[in-house]
């Protein structure tokens, strides 16, 4: 396979939209005139407009692939922001030309879905002491970096919002399933709650919910 450059006269992939039915994508787009095959690919949502993936990363689909399924199909996967990728193919001599399309028109980003993380905080008092005890623990769908979550303590009351109390990181990063935190000691009057360290960030990869 051999790869060409857009040129303005070269036939380009238009109008890229999707829809949704459960756990299945299908994608559709405006067949250039002359353009019979196409390679798609699927990968993370930054990646370059310079950089083209190499062909075993890529599925081969036909316009009468298209037709019969009334666009392209697959079942969702993974979480977080993904990017699909439509080059349109040529051929001559016997030999298809991937068209490198670089006006963004061939591309797509759309949310695969959010893994869920469900946390717990409990406590235990003592009579005779001026400390509580705090247990977290943290079960996840999936490994999350130390750097995605947060706890917060206010006194008098459960913080509203990161910024509602005194911000505490996580050492370690947290496997999936289970995490039970080492127990972290404080006042009596204190209440702790977790929070994504970067909300506009993390909200759109995951679903924190409290147990």
């Amino acid at each position: 396979m051999r790869v060409i450059d857009a040129a303005p006269s070269t036939p380009l992939i238009r109008e890229m939209n999707y829809s949704l039915d459960e756990d299945w994508i299908c994608l559709r787009w405006r067949w250039p005139e002359g353009v019979q095959a196409v390679y798609i690919h699927k990968g993370p949502a930054d990646d370059s407009l310079d950089t083209l993936p190499a062909e075993t990363d890529m599925k081969l689909y036909t316009r009468e692939e298209y037709k019969a399924n009334g666009g392209y199909r697959e079942r969702l996967d993974g979480i977080g922001r993904v990017l699909y990728t439509v080059y349109g193919c040529l051929t001559a001599d016997d030999e298809l030309q991937l068209i490198h399309q670089q006006d963004g028109q061939n591309r797509l980003v759309m949310n695969a879905g959010r893994a869920r993380i469900y946390y717990s905080v409990t406590q235990k008092n003592s009579l005779f002491r001026k400390y509580k005890s705090i247990q977290i623990q943290v079960m996840t769908e999936t490994a999350l970096g130390k750097d995605v979550l947060c706890y917060v303590k206010k006194q008098g009351g459960y913080p509203a919002g990161k910024e509602d109390g005194t911000v505490y990181h996580f050492l370690q990063d947290f496997a999936p399933g289970r995490n039970v935190l080492p127990v972290i000691e404080v006042g009596k009057g204190d209440y702790v709650r977790l929070f994504f360290t970067d909300g506009r960030k993390y909200g759109q990869l995951y679903e924190l919910i409290a147990e």
